[in-house]
């Protein structure tokens, strides 16, 4: 450990998510946030008549990091032991004589509620692009292995042929969703606050909505339409929701990395630095998916912090301070969280390595039983009941025990051939037409998303 991180304590300051991220979280970034919603607040009461504009001015000059420092608000923090409170103070010291007007007619919600909703229009606009990196990185995958022949798992047991280039066509469409989502609740999510003490906005003698209107102008925010003295808590449980949703789609895509890569199955391969990357300390021949077991670590993680948000709903009256202590931790980890899993994935699926034999090795192992469905629909066809066909290819599935393979118990077999000439036969057992089926819908999924994802 480097001497700058030896009084690091969680994690995520030093291991976990991209310092970008993690910067939009820093105590700096938010109070220069605050310090503009302060300012904003100032310049609204200037044009509703409210604080004359010279002063509003001057504060809006003061707030900055340069003349309100960290280190005075938390001195005076430490006196009024109130943050917003501390950050009022040492902005009217700096704006000298017009410091007066600092905060006038505000509440403290009215300036965290607001600059908060400033720190997650950057976090959509982050995760947005996350979401869109990790479905184009997908779609590419899936177009390149359109009709790549691979068995389907149903129950961890071979299904059927489709292909690989489907399988992610499948989870290109779950990340578009994710996005769709997030765009659906950015309006709801994204809205500030400046309406006083309990929400009425009395406190700014009758011009409560035109300043409330001028500060989410000059923000480029929405205004919370029915607050109490602070934003609806509902609104975050559902980015909390949002997330924890983001998180099991990311588990179960890593979790499919995981299990394909296992030695027994080897169709694919998470990137590996084969120069210099160690999978095991005494065991040298591993090759361990070690990114999307992070990625499933944290998924589980970001998934558990859902459940706070909805605690936070519940409020008593018009507001409590029950929230406040583990909104300051759930709401960063959340998010830098999941921007980190979602930028993992897409590196791993940008680099995967994909084995095309060996799936194709396991398709052909099968001799013939992940044919056994369009074994039945052709012997349907051709005059036996489905159940009836059913039953036959199920016998001879189950009757082979150590003996021929299934395909050639079905060559064999006179109630089949009784029905099914030999060129039926092979082409019931032919799994080109399954994989072409599962190239050609991945076309008509990639051909919408590719649309979609334009935008």
């Amino acid at each position: 450990m480097t001497d700058d991180t030896a009084e690091l304590f969680c994690p995520l300051e030093f291991r976990y998510g991209r310092a970008e991220v993690r910067e939009i979280f820093s105590r700096a970034a938010r109070l220069e946030r605050a310090l503009k919603v302060e300012a904003a607040l100032a310049e609204s009461e200037a044009d509703a008549g409210l604080v004359p504009r010279a002063d509003a001015a001057a504060i809006g000059r003061a707030a900055n990091l340069t003349a309100v420092s960290l280190a005075r608000v938390d001195e005076l923090e430490r006196t009024t032991r109130h943050d917003v409170m501390a950050i009022a103070l040492a902005l009217a010291e700096a704006a000298g004589p017009s410091g007066r007007w600092v905060h006038f007619g505000a509440t403290s919600a009215d300036i965290t509620e607001t600059a908060s909703a400033l720190e997650l229009r950057r976090c959509v606009e982050l995760l947005r692009t996350d979401l869109t990196e990790l479905a184009t990185t997908l779609a590419a995958l899936a177009r390149r292995h359109r009709a790549t022949p691979e068995v389907a798992r149903t129950h961890g047991q071979q299904g059927v042929p489709f292909s690989f280039g489907y399988k992610m066509a499948v989870a290109a469409a779950e990340v578009a969703r994710h996005r769709r989502r997030l765009d659906e609740l950015a309006p709801r999510l994204l809205v500030g606050k400046v309406a006083g003490a309990v929400g009425t906005g009395a406190g700014f003698a009758g011009k409560g909505p035109e300043v409330e209107a001028g500060v989410m102008h000059r923000l480029d925010l929405r205004a919370e339409e029915a607050p109490s003295q602070i934003v609806g808590r509902d609104r975050l449980a559902e980015l909390a929701g949002f997330l924890a949703l983001v998180a099991s789609t990311a588990e179960r895509l890593a979790t499919e990395v995981r299990n394909l890569q296992r030695t027994e199955i080897g169709e694919v391969a998470e990137p590996f630095d084969r120069t210099g990357q160690v999978g095991s300390s005494t065991m040298a021949q591993k090759r361990n998916p070690i990114v999307t077991e992070n990625v499933t670590s944290l998924a589980r993680f970001v998934r558990a912090l859902a459940p706070v948000p909805l605690e936070n709903m519940v409020q008593w009256h018009e507001r409590d301070l029950a929230n406040s202590a583990n909104e300051r931790i759930v709401v960063p980890h959340a998010i830098v969280l999941t921007d980190d899993l979602l930028t993992k994935l897409t590196e791993v699926f940008a680099g995967l390595e994909v084995d095309a034999g060996r799936m194709r090795s396991a398709l052909d192992g099968s001799a013939g039983a992940v044919m056994s469905e369009n074994l039945m629909l052709a012997l349907t066809r051709h005059g036996l009941a489905r159940a009836e066909a059913h039953a036959t290819v199920r016998r001879l599935a189950l009757e082979g025990g150590t003996g021929p393979s299934l395909a050639t118990r079905v060559r064999n077999d006179p109630a089949v051939r009784q029905l099914l000439p030999p060129e039926e036969i092979e082409r019931a057992l032919d799994p080109a037409p399954y994989v072409q089926a599962a190239a050609e819908k991945t076309d008509r999924i990639l051909a919408r998303l590719d649309d979609e994802l334009r935008g």
